[in-house]
């Protein structure tokens, strides 16, 4: 349960909190258990990723690019949320696409 909650916690960016706030608490607070370490870093480390991907297209709206790049960002960040939601549920070890690993 706290694993999938490390994944979902990232929607609390829908409440104006920033997308890595909520996976860090969960880290934080449950980073004894292993899955839930383990997911929570995973967690952490996709929002942190797109969080970078969401600044540099929304950079690139200066060159129109951006118009384009963000809506896909959110997108993908939005479903891939979710599969990870339900992966961590099932008790599966999933690891996000496009993750830069900076916490490991």
């Amino acid at each position: 349960r706290w694993a999938a909650m490390s994944h979902l916690s990232a929607f609390a960016t829908f409440l104006g909190i920033p997308s890595l706030i909520g996976p860090l608490v969960v880290w934080l607070w449950k980073r004894d258990l292993s899955y839930v370490d383990e997911q929570g870093k995973e967690a952490l480390n996709f929002n942190i990723s797109f969080l970078i991907y969401g600044i540099a297209s929304a950079l690139l709206i200066i060159l129109l690019v951006g118009l384009l790049l963000l809506p896909i960002v959110f997108v993908t960040w939005f479903v891939l949320v979710i599969v990870a939601s339900v992966k961590a549920s099932a008790g599966e070890d999933y690891r996000d696409p496009l993750t830069i690993r900076f916490i490991t």
